[in-house]
């Protein structure tokens, strides 16, 4: 954990911080990444992101050009990315298997100057047929391992762009969000003083690169906090055992459906035995499913909230007092109020208004989209969308989705409360609420359900857990029965997609 006497803590820039701590003696002999075939140490890895980023400005970029990034899952793309970082470029690493025409739009939204590649995508890049002086210039990564002097300091502003992140794109096409060297850094000190990261901790890394978490939380902190990352090929629920028993993390990261898949799998207690936490975010997660992974684990589950537009990680729970059902208390130096009706801004306890956030990590805006921009922030704080409230010790709950409001004859149901009540009341693995068109009501709520382990489960099982808790207007008016949840990339709910499939009559409801 890093000390305000360490030079990287002082530091205003995540470049300038990184840059610091790597330099320091005592780090440079520690392993800073390892993907089991491969291991780095810190003052490798200084020096090879060096090299990388005098042979990236050989190329003929400039501070502030964004450069895209298309390679596959590897220690590569993550040096190019740290590459790009320290050298004041403002990187993107793009989805993998997006089709040419998709990335193309993106590259055109971010106005890359480069796109580096590796041999598998070399077709890809073919297909964009992408023209010298016409748009961005196809540098294959091999280039960039060149022989140069790569002595060069790089002078960087803290407000100069430093990564693109695309939204998931759930609610309309994606937008590009453009966060500074000063966000990055202050994402990555608050999470390193949340969670104690340290020298002594190994993070398990099975998370996108091209996803918020799988960038700020699971790089940027730990190589800020002298952490070692074990970079493993991707998430695959069997392989996980292997990789604990392998490499024994302190500390491994998913979303909620990665931990619900892993409940299958079989974990010995020493194992385990390494492991001071898993944390958890991008999605909500069932009080059930939270108990059952914490037993499984023996290990503290954190929860977090944040947003890309707020560069990650908003709030989490601390390792040591986490409370089940809440997203956790505010990061350093970040602000996290509640928006009134009326405009007003509070986070008195009890209070239920639109999560806002405030402070260094919001993003400066959505390129290309200005009126968005707008809509979204305003005097500095960053409207999310969600619904919450705190409790009296600053813990943040997550109550609901502002667009996701299903609105019955005028009055307003909040899905997630819905949820709550029927994965608490029944044994579902899993539960999402949407909302149906209605010719009387205008929309109602209909539930799709995924059962687990419980077959008798029935229809009226669901419904009557709800009117057990709530009043009429919340019972479901129809049950879906579905063997999974339909999921974003990153494995969030894809609520939109669901919702289309109920409208279109593609599920077969039971009651």
């Amino acid at each position: 954990m890093l000390k305000k006497s360490d030079p990287a803590s002082r530091a205003e820039s995540l470049a300038d911080a990184l840059c610091a701590f790597w330099s320091e003696p005592q780090v440079g002999t520690l392993t800073a990444l390892d993907d089991g075939d491969r291991s780095l140490t810190y003052a490798q890895l200084a020096d090879m992101t060096a090299k990388v980023a005098a042979n990236l400005f050989a190329q003929g970029l400039k501070q502030g050009d964004a450069l895209a990034i298309a390679m596959g899952r590897s220690l590569d793309a993550v040096i190019v990315l740290l590459a790009s970082i320290r050298c004041g470029l403002c990187p993107c690493v793009l989805e993998p298997k997006l089709p040419p025409e998709e990335i193309g739009e993106r590259l055109a939204l971010v106005a890359a100057k480069g796109l580096v590649f590796d041999a598998a995508n070399g077709e890809l890049v073919q297909a964009l047929e992408l023209e010298p002086g016409n748009g961005a210039l196809a540098i294959d990564v091999a280039q960039l391992n060149k022989p140069i002097d790569a002595a060069r300091q790089y002078k960087i502003d803290t407000q100069s762009p430093a990564l693109l992140l695309f939204t998931s794109g759930s609610t309309g096409r994606p937008k590009a969000v453009e966060l500074t060297q000063c966000a990055l850094l202050n994402n990555a000190l608050g999470v390193i003083e949340h969670t104690t990261l340290s020298r002594q901790d190994r993070l398990l890394h099975v998370m996108p690169i091209y996803h918020t978490n799988g960038v700020n939380n699971q790089l940027f902190a730990p190589l800020l906090a002298g952490a070692t990352i074990i970079f493993a090929e991707r998430f695959r629920a069997e392989d996980m055992p292997a990789l604990i028993e392998r490499h024994r993390p302190t500390i491994i990261t998913g979303v909620p459906t990665m931990y619900s898949r892993m409940l299958s799998q079989s974990f010995s207690p020493a194992m385990l035995a390494s492991l001071r936490m898993a944390r958890c975010g991008s999605a909500p997660i069932t009080e059930a499913l939270h108990r059952e992974v914490e037993a499984r684990l023996g290990c503290p589950l954190v929860v977090s909230y944040g947003l890309s537009e707020a560069t990650c990680t908003s709030t989490m729970n601390p390792p040591h007092a986490r409370r089940i059902g809440s997203v956790g208390t505010v990061l350093r130096g970040q602000s996290v109020q509640l928006r009134q009706a009326d405009g007003a801004m509070t986070d008195a306890p009890g209070v239920e208004g639109e999560i806002s956030i405030a402070g260094r990590s919001v993003m400066t805006g959505y390129l290309g989209a200005e009126d968005a921009t707008a809509r979204t922030v305003s005097d500095g704080w960053l409207r999310t969308g969600d619904l919450g409230r705190f409790d009296a010790d600053g813990y943040l709950y997550v109550t609901g989705r502002i667009k996701d409001v299903i609105i019955r004859g005028g009055e307003n149901l909040s899905p997630l409360l819905i949820e709550s009540v029927i994965v608490s009341e029944t044994h579902v693995r899993a539960c999402c609420v949407v909302g149906k068109p209605d010719h009387d009501l205008g929309e109602v709520p209909v539930a799709v359900v995924v059962t687990g382990s419980d077959s008798t489960l029935q229809a009226q099982d669901i419904v009557d857990s709800v009117r057990r808790r709530l009043s009429r207007i919340y019972v479901p008016h129809e049950v879906y029965f579905v063997d999974a949840l339909p999921e974003t990339a990153v494995g969030k709910v894809d609520r939109k997609s669901l919702a289309g499939l109920v409208r279109d009559g593609l599920l077969q409801a039971v009651v």
